[in-house]
């Protein structure tokens, strides 16, 4: 299994790379379009759709994807539009966990697959966003993603159960501690501490989100970081409610060792939209 994970992983860093660091915004644009698509037809399936109608929601995500960057929507979005999609996310997680899986189940099929289309849609216009604001600053945001897991899991293994007898979501993702939730947090911060150091010191001139929220004061950051660490963990809540739902453990077998594309960016989904607003918001 970790053979083919490390197999899988080095070969999505050898297509992502150079498509994010090419000079041309195209080629990253056109390979996210197809892991959003490939997430959208997870998605149908995770909601009983038939395969003809899963397929149809992957092409039919990537042909808007298209449409908002002919539109120039990539290029400039407004403020009171970020606004509108985190405050959307933010409502739509609390209902989803406080509800759980009886609640999302009683959604007619139609408006959750649907709805689900239009958060991944969402998600890839932020990306896009955040490229075009700078490689520095897409990688900050999908680090704090990825430092707030590693920490989670961690502080979970060695933690868990030590200072919180409850889970932190036991019907939804049993494994999930608060203690791995605390330590997610910390991890955050210490590395957003990190990543303005280094740019300071390297004299990087591209602003990452670290660097943006820092640049507020500790009162704007602190809050910030701990925010987008709470929306990621929600991210993967709301995921996994889903599957859970579904009766699956994996989003699909697309990436061997790794489950299913949106596996792999649950976290992203809320928290991609959540920098854009606060951005949008500094």
């Amino acid at each position: 299994m970790l053979k083919q994970r490390v197999i899988t992983a080095v070969v999505l860093l050898a297509m992502l790379l150079p498509a994010l660091f090419a000079a041309n915004a195209w080629p990253f644009m056109l390979l996210t379009m197809v892991l959003i698509g490939a997430g959208a037809w997870e998605w149908g399936r995770l909601n009983g759709c038939s395969a003809a109608i899963s397929c149809l929601g992957g092409v039919c995500c990537v042909t808007t994807c298209l449409h908002l960057v002919q539109a120039g929507w990539v290029a400039q979005t407004s403020a009171q539009f970020w606004l509108l999609a985190g405050s959307i996310w933010v409502l739509l997680g609390s209902w989803m966990l406080q509800r759980g899986v009886a609640g999302w189940i009683l959604w007619p099929r139609v408006l959750r697959w649907l709805g689900g289309l239009g958060l991944l849609v969402l998600a890839w216009l932020a990306l896009a966003q955040a490229h075009q604001r700078g490689v520095n600053f897409l990688l900050s945001v999908l680090v704090l993603v990825w430092a707030a897991d590693i920490f989670a899991y961690f502080f979970g293994r060695s933690l868990g159960g030590h200072w919180f007898r409850l889970k932190l979501a036991p019907s939804i993702s049993p494994g999930k501690t608060w203690e791995g939730a605390i330590g997610g947090a910390f991890g955050v911060l210490l590395v957003s501490v990190a990543w303005v150091e280094f740019d300071r010191h390297q004299a990087i001139t591209s602003l990452s989100f670290f660097g943006l929220i820092w640049s507020q004061g500790w009162y704007v950051a602190v809050p910030a970081a701990m925010f987008m660490t709470i929306m990621s963990v929600v991210g993967d809540l709301v995921e996994s409610l889903v599957k859970r739902s579904a009766g699956v453990k994996d989003s699909s077998g697309l990436l061997p060792g790794h489950g299913g594309v949106l596996d792999r960016v649950d976290a992203l989904l809320p928290t991609l939209p959540l920098a854009m607003m606060l951005v949008a918001w500094i």
